[in-house]
Formats: structure tokens, C-alpha cells, sequence
């Protein structure tokens, strides 16, 4: 993804237009760095399940804002950034429960790969059963193995694009607007997807930032 970036909104819409992703250098990007590995420890020295359940659900509240404020314009290639997009992807689905399980749906119907299987969401596909995927992989972040739930993620997230893709194709003809900016979604699902792959490759060797 570009390491350009904008201010990060607070109130993440449908149209999943975010770039995210800074290499810049700061005391802003020390402190994220900083906090998010603390925050790790922390959760998983304690290894209490109300603890986790706190950590899960700041996706769902107003605690989003201040891990937007220390997190977002992080490198992938860190922690902080890592974090930042699984907590982003539940931001999603809470913003728009409905649109993101049809992006799903279709995604998990064209798919040809196990994806859809390591993502492992209930069937049937809907808002509540998309929503309980994040907070499941949430929960592996903090209380499981870290890599694992980041390539979950990116499973989840190679669907979400190939949903996104499909349904561009049958919007092309007549809304080229939406078709267009469902065909940008794809994009950036697919480069999260690439992005927590790397993430769990690095936390494996031991070089996420």
C-alpha cells in the first residue's frame, strides 16, 4: 500500500476507504510502537478472559479512537500496525454489519481456495456471525498464537476481496460509480490480506517491528 496517508476517520464507512501504513520516523511512531507491544504483554501475562473480553470490545466503543490516534499511520511492518487492521476490520463490521457479510458471501461463493475454511465463520453468513469472527480472532491475538490469527485475518480478508471483486463484475454494466469503488475495496482487502500474511511470517522469525 501507498506510504501516503490521511488523518484517520473515526467512523469507518462501507466504501473501506483507508490507507493506512507510514514508515516515518517521531516520536508518535516510538509511542505506538511502545504501547502496543506493552499492551501484549500485558493482556497475556494476565491471561483473564474479562481482561481480553475489555481488549476485544474497544473496537465497539469510543476506545477505538485513541489506538486510531497512536496506530493507524503505523508500518506493517510492526505491531502497532498489525494490530491496528485487525482492530480496523472489526471497526468495519460494526459500521456496516449487513454489507460486510454480503462481501462475504459472495466472496466465500467464488472462492476456490481453502480461505474461506481458515476464516471459518458460521454458517449462515451473517452480520452476527461475521462480527463473532473478528472478536474470535481479536481474542486469538491477545490470548492464542498471534501468527495464527493474523493469517486467519488475511484469510478473511482474501474473501472479503474476491466479494468485493464479484460484485463489481455484475454492478459494472449499470453503476459504474459503486462498481468502481467496490473494485477499489477489493484492492485494499487484498493488500491487508498480503500485509497480515507478512505479519505473521515476521512474528514467526521475529522481526515484527
Amino acid at each position: 500500500m501507498t506510504t501516503e496517508h490521511h488523518r484517520p476517520l473515526l467512523q469507518p464507512s462501507a466504501t473501506f476507504d483507508w490507507i493506512v501504513g507510514s514508515d516515518e520516523a517521531g516520536a508518535a511512531q516510538h509511542l505506538a510502537q511502545e504501547t502496543s507491544w506493552a499492551l501484549l504483554d500485558r493482556v497475556r501475562r494476565v491471561a483473564d478472559p474479562e481482561v481480553v473480553e475489555r481488549v476485544v470490545t474497544l473496537a465497539s466503543g469510543e476506545g477505538i479512537d485513541d489506538i486510531a490516534e497512536l496506530w493507524s499511520t503505523s508500518s506493517a511492518h510492526s505491531l502497532a500496525g498489525q494490530l491496528w487492521r485487525i482492530y480496523l476490520l472489526r471497526r468495519i463490521v460494526h459500521a456496516d454489519p449487513e454489507g460486510t457479510a454480503e462481501l462475504f458471501r459472495y466472496g466465500q461463493a467464488v472462492s476456490s481456495t481453502i480461505d474461506p475454511v481458515v476464516a471459518g465463520v458460521e454458517d449462515p453468513i451473517a452480520p452476527d456471525t461475521i462480527a463473532a469472527l473478528c472478536d474470535t480472532i481479536l481474542r486469538g491475538v491477545f490470548s492464542g498464537n498471534l501468527a495464527l490469527a493474523l493469517e486467519r485475518a488475511a484469510s478473511y480478508c482474501r474473501v472479503m476481496s474476491l466479494g468485493a471483486a464479484a460484485i463489481a463484475d455484475e454492478r459494472d454494466d449499470f453503476d459504474d460509480e459503486h462498481a468502481s469503488e467496490l473494485t477499489t475495496r477489493a484492492l485494499r482487502y487484498s493488500a491487508f490480506a498480503n500485509e497480515l500474511q507478512a505479519g505473521a511470517r515476521r512474528w514467526r522469525d521475529g522481526t515484527l517491528g
